[in-house]
C-alpha cells in the first residue's frame, strides 16, 4: 500500500467544512456556571451492575489527577420521584457502515428490543436511521411499537457507499458519520436531561496508521473537530455507546484498533483521524464498546442498564493556560469493589475576568 499523500486534500476538505472553531468563554466570564463542568457518573459493582444508594462523600473528582470541590450532587435511580427530566434513549441503526446483511440484523434485533414488554419502554425513546442520502429522528416515545413501525416504514434501499469501495468510500463514510453524529448532538444540545445514545454499526473507518499522512494544516483542522465534538457531546449531556452487530465475526477484523487513540488528545501536532472513532467517542463520552457478541438486542438493555442508577456531580473548570486545554477525569469511589465510569476529559478555555 503506497503512503496516501492524497489523504491531505481529501480529508483536509471534507472535515474542514464543517470545523467551525470550538466555542471559547466569552470575555468578562467570572464565577459560577460558565466554567461549571457537569458529570454523568455510573457506579457499577464487580458484575458490571449499576450501584444505587451512595452518598457525595463517597465520591473523589480528580482533574489532571488534582482533587476538586464538587459544588453539587445528585443521584438518580429507577425509585427517584424527584422532578428531573428523565434520561432518554436514542437507538440509531448505521447503514452507511454496516453491511447490507448486517442492517437487517440491527433492525431485527432492535424491534426485538422495543417488543419487549409489550412494547412498553421503560425510558422515553427515539430512532434515529442514517444512510448516505438520509438521516432522520423519530418522535421521543414510551411505545415501543410505535417506534417499529417507524423503523418498518422506512426500509433499507440501495446504497451508493459501501465498506467495500475503498480509501474514498471510507473518507465519504467518515464525512456522512461525522455531519449525522454531529446534526444530532446539535439538536439534543438543545433538550434538557441526560441522553444514551447507541450506536449500532461497527464504526467508520479510522484511516490512522504508518500509510496516512497528515500536514500540520490537516491535524490543526482535526484537533479543532474533536474538541468541538469533545465540549458539544459534554454540553449536551449525551453519552455515547458502540455496538458492533458482527460481534468477533466483523470483516474488518479490527476490533481493538481504536484503543490506540483512547488518551485525549492534548494539541495538534498529535491529532490523528483515529481521535474521532467511533469507539473511542464512546469510551471518551463515558460509554461503552460492545463488539465482541451478537446478542445486539441484549447489549442494547446492558447500555441501557446505565439509566437505572447513576450520579449526576459537577466541579469548576481550572483556569486554562491557553485555549484547549485537555484536562484528564477521573472520579474515584471510596469504598472497595466499586468503578465508577464517566467522561475521560475535557478542554478547558481560558477565562478573562472583566476589570
Amino acid at each position: 500500500m503506497r503512503r496516501v499523500g492524497i489523504l491531505t486534500l481529501i480529508l483536509f476538505t471534507c472535515l474542514v467544512s464543517a470545523a467551525r472553531p470550538p466555542a471559547q468563554a466569552s470575555p468578562g466570564a467570572g464565577s459560577g456556571d460558565d466554567h461549571r463542568i457537569t458529570l454523568d457518573v455510573v457506579v457499577t459493582d464487580k458484575s458490571g451492575n449499576p450501584v444505587p444508594g451512595l452518598q457525595q462523600q463517597d465520591f473523589t473528582i480528580l482533574d489532571d489527577k488534582q482533587p476538586q470541590p464538587i459544588l453539587s450532587f445528585r443521584a438518580i435511580d429507577g425509585t427517584n420521584k424527584e422532578a428531573e427530566t428523565p434520561p432518554q434513549a436514542i437507538l440509531l441503526v448505521d447503514e452507511v457502515n454496516t453491511s447490507f446483511t448486517g442492517v437487517s440484523y440491527e433492525r431485527k434485533e432492535v424491534e426485538k428490543l422495543l417488543r419487549q414488554g409489550g412494547g412498553h419502554l421503560s425510558m422515553p425513546t427515539s430512532l434515529v436511521l442514517v444512510t448516505d442520502t438520509f438521516a432522520g429522528q423519530s418522535v421521543v416515545t414510551r411505545d415501543g411499537n410505535a417506534l417499529v413501525d417507524s423503523l418498518n416504514s422506512n426500509q433499507s434501499g440501495l446504497r451508493a457507499i459501501r465498506r467495500s469501495q475503498g480509501f474514498y468510500g471510507a473518507v465519504d463514510r467518515i464525512q456522512i458519520s461525522l455531519d449525522a453524529l454531529e446534526g444530532l448532538v446539535s439538536y439534543e444540545a438543545t433538550q434538557p436531561g441526560r441522553k444514551l445514545l447507541i450506536w449500532l454499526s461497527p464504526g467508520w473507518p479510522l484511516l490512522s496508521g504508518p500509510n496516512v499522512e497528515l500536514s500540520a494544516k490537516d491535524r490543526e483542522a482535526l484537533f479543532h473537530t474533536v474538541v468541538r465534538l469533545s465540549t458539544e457531546l459534554r454540553e449536551a449531556r449525551i453519552t455515547l455507546y458502540s455496538i458492533d452487530p458482527l460481534g468477533i465475526h466483523d470483516a474488518e477484523g479490527l476490533l481493538f484498533y481504536y484503543e490506540s487513540f483512547l488518551k485525549g488528545v492534548d494539541s495538534a501536532n498529535k491529532a490523528q483521524t483515529g481521535n474521532l472513532g467511533l469507539q473511542v467517542l464512546a469510551v471518551q463520552s463515558g460509554g461503552r464498546v460492545l463488539n465482541t457478541s451478537n446478542d445486539v438486542a441484549g447489549s442494547m438493555a446492558t447500555c441501557l442498564a446505565d439509566a437505572k442508577a447513576y450520579y449526576t456531580l459537577s466541579f469548576a473548570s481550572a483556569a486554562a493556560d491557553h485555549p484547549n486545554e485537555y484536562h484528564g477525569l477521573q472520579v474515584k469511589i471510596g469504598k472497595p469493589g466499586l468503578t465508577a465510569r464517566t467522561r475521560t476529559g475535557y478542554y478547558a478555555q481560558r477565562i478573562e475576568v472583566a476589570k
